[in-house]
């Protein structure tokens, strides 16, 4: 299934200037989000992925699907003060500051397979701190997976160490 027909531009949101990929229609369209969330686990299904991390907010969407068709756990990881339980917590660069994620402490045994999943993948910046946080718990990350990439920001290159699977590659502005 196409999916890039499910995902629509929204012109100058949140900014003048940016063009946000929305997938609320892939979101309302059953056979669109269960072809994505197929597609999306398919690489991984014969690696024994034992827990899949989404990251907030949409990437729980798709993570908890892509976990649910693994057979695996699916593990949050939120903004800083979400979790309940004791959290390690990883910062990262924006354009003009820093932002961080969290996990929580007990969320991924050593040597478990994690495989993180997320909407999109624009600078690379929240899930590189996202590995950090699985990596520092002692998970084996077995790859990165996302529905759309914003190729032109270069996203790939803050994920070299890990595979990377995308549905949707968007090569310009």
């Amino acid at each position: 299934m196409e999916l890039e027909r499910f995902i629509r531009d929204i012109p100058d949101f949140p900014k003048q200037g940016i063009v946000f990929k929305d997938i609320t229609p892939l979101l309302a369209d059953p056979r669109a989000l269960s072809a994505a969330a197929d597609q999306l686990a398919q690489p991984y299904a014969s690696l024994g992925v034992a827990a899949v991390a989404g990251i907030e907010s949409r990437g729980f969407i798709f993570g908890s699907l892509v976990a649910q068709r693994l057979g695996a756990g699916f593990v949050p990881i939120r903004k800083p003060g979400k979790l309940p339980y004791k959290t390690l917590r990883e910062s990262y660069q924006l354009e003009y500051g820093t932002d961080a994620v969290e996990i929580h402490c007990d969320a991924v045994a050593k040597g478990q397979k994690v495989l993180l999943v997320d909407d999109l993948l624009a600078t690379g910046g929240t899930m590189s701190a996202a590995c950090k946080l699985v990596r520092k718990l002692g998970g084996q990350i077995v790859g990165v997976a996302f529905v759309i990439e914003l190729c032109f920001l270069h996203g790939r290159d803050k994920l070299k160490d890990y595979p990377l699977h995308v549905l949707v590659q968007v090569a310009s502005e």
